[in-house]
C-alpha cells in the first residue's frame, strides 16, 4: 500500500486527468458556475471519495475485468436496491412489531396466571 500523501496525489492526478479531459472541458467549460460546482464536489467530500476509490483501483494488484463495476461496488452502488428487498424490510418491521405486541401479551397472561394460581393455592389451603 502506498503512502497516504502518495495516494491522494496519484488520485488528485486521475481527477486532473479527468478534469481537463477534452469532453469535461467541452461539458463544463472554465465558468464561475463550473466553478461553483467543483467547490461543491469538494466540500461535499465526492473528490475525496472518488480519489480513494480511483487510489484503491490503481493499487489492485489485478485489475479487475470492469473498471466501473469496481467503481460502483466501492461506491456501494455494486447492488442495485431489489423491489424484492424493500417488501423484505417492511415484512421485517412488520414481525419486529409482532414479536413485541407478543412479548407484552405474554407478560400480561403470565400475571394472569400467577394470580391464578395464587387463587388455586389459597383454595386448596383452606
Amino acid at each position: 500500500m502506498l503512502p497516504s500523501n502518495i495516494q491522494v496525489s496519484i488520485g488528485r492526478i486521475i481527477l486532473h486527468n479527468f478534469i481537463n479531459n477534452y469532453s469535461y472541458r467541452q461539458w463544463c467549460a472554465p465558468s464561475p458556475k463550473c466553478e461553483q460546482f467543483r467547490r461543491y464536489l469538494e466540500k461535499s467530500g465526492v473528490l475525496d471519495t472518488l480519489t480513494k476509490v480511483l487510489v484503491a483501483l490503481y493499487e489492485e494488484p489485478e485489475k479487475p475485468n470492469s473498471a466501473l463495476d469496481f467503481l460502483k461496488h466501492h461506491l456501494g452502488a455494486g447492488t442495485p436496491e431489489n423491489p424484492e428487498i424493500e417488501l423484505l424490510r417492511l415484512e421485517l418491521a412488520e414481525m419486529k412489531e409482532k414479536y413485541e405486541a407478543t412479548i407484552e401479551e405474554n407478560k400480561k397472561l403470565k400475571a394472569k396466571l400467577a394470580q391464578y394460581e395464587q387463587l388455586q393455592e389459597e383454595k386448596s389451603a383452606e
